[in-house]
């Protein structure tokens, strides 16, 4: 067992405090949303995404917290797991997350007509943690080169984009499938694809993080590269079925929210092949180093 050693200085350290700010700030917005659950009267379109803001300010509530508690009591060497990969990882995600739910809420949940202070309060509190994680990943950054792992590179941002992107998806393909008057294939190619490619972030970020890329049996280099043409090939075909939908858009979506939705799921769509698309030019690079070694 680790023998727990606490200074003064551990209390004002900048990590210890922005973590509890994203603590207290996520745990505000959640909660004062959840105490005006009955005054939003949203509609169930709007209402997938309160859910996802709800979801994003307390899964990242509960991790953030975890993840402080065991810094504190110093056990995260008792966790099977890459612990600085983990922390940057939750950092990186946790601010596009917020950022996300700071867009998210005031966008398609809160009131327009009438807005309330605890709405107002809620949408701050989710600006609050997004800039709380912000500054935990820059804190996480400077830190000496042996007490940063592969997330803290730049191909392993670009993991944490994919995932990301991957996840804005489930909120808006709810909402336009809703709306769609199209052809059936234009629906169900870009689910899928969406999808597959989540699926393949999981699996990958498992893999880094429980250090388990000796234990494949192909080099992981390789896997990267397939998963990472694979997302190139999938989110290219979802951008190209997106901007179909735009100029295909008849009269009557024209006039329910359905463009906005479908210009935001075009804009994710091409920020995360952009990703996968430098991602994959890096992961040929590390290959080609390597053939010439």
């Amino acid at each position: 067992m680790p023998v727990i050693v606490l200074e003064a200085r551990d209390f004002t350290s900048p990590l210890f405090l922005v973590r509890t700010l994203e603590v207290l700030s996520s745990c505000t917005a959640f909660s004062l949303v959840a105490s005006m659950e009955h005054n939003l009267n949203i509609s169930p379109d709007r209402d997938k995404f309160r859910i996802f803001c709800m979801f994003t300010w307390c899964f990242f509530f509960v991790v953030t917290f975890l993840i402080h508690i065991i810094s504190i009591i110093q056990f995260h060497s008792l966790i099977p797991i890459s612990w600085k990969n983990l922390t940057m990882m939750v950092a990186l995600l946790g601010a596009l997350m917020s950022l996300s739910s700071f867009v998210f809420f005031p966008w398609k949940v809160m009131d327009h007509t009438t807005v309330s202070a605890r709405a107002l309060t809620a949408a701050v509190a989710s600006g609050l943690t997004f800039l709380a994680y912000v500054f935990e990943s820059c804190v996480l950054r400077t830190q000496a080169h042996e007490q940063r792992g592969y997330i803290s590179s730049l191909p392993g941002f670009l993991k944490i984009i994919q995932l990301w992107g991957g996840l804005q998806m489930i909120p808006l393909i709810l909402s336009i499938s809703k709306l769609q008057t199209g052809p059936d294939w234009q629906r169900w190619v870009p689910y899928v694809s969406y999808g597959v490619c989540v699926f393949i972030s999981l699996v990958t970020l498992v893999v880094i993080l429980g250090d388990f890329a000796g234990r494949c049996l192909l080099p992981f280099d390789r896997f990267l590269a397939a998963f990472s043409l694979i997302g190139v090939l999938l989110y290219m075909l979802a951008t190209v079925i997106c901007l179909t939908k735009i100029m295909q858009m008849s009269e009557t979506e024209s006039k329910q929210n359905y463009p906005n939705l479908v210009i935001v799921e075009t804009v994710v769509s091409s920020i995360t092949l952009l990703a996968y698309t430098v991602d994959l030019a890096f992961s040929i690079k590390l290959l080609c180093d390597r053939s010439h070694m």
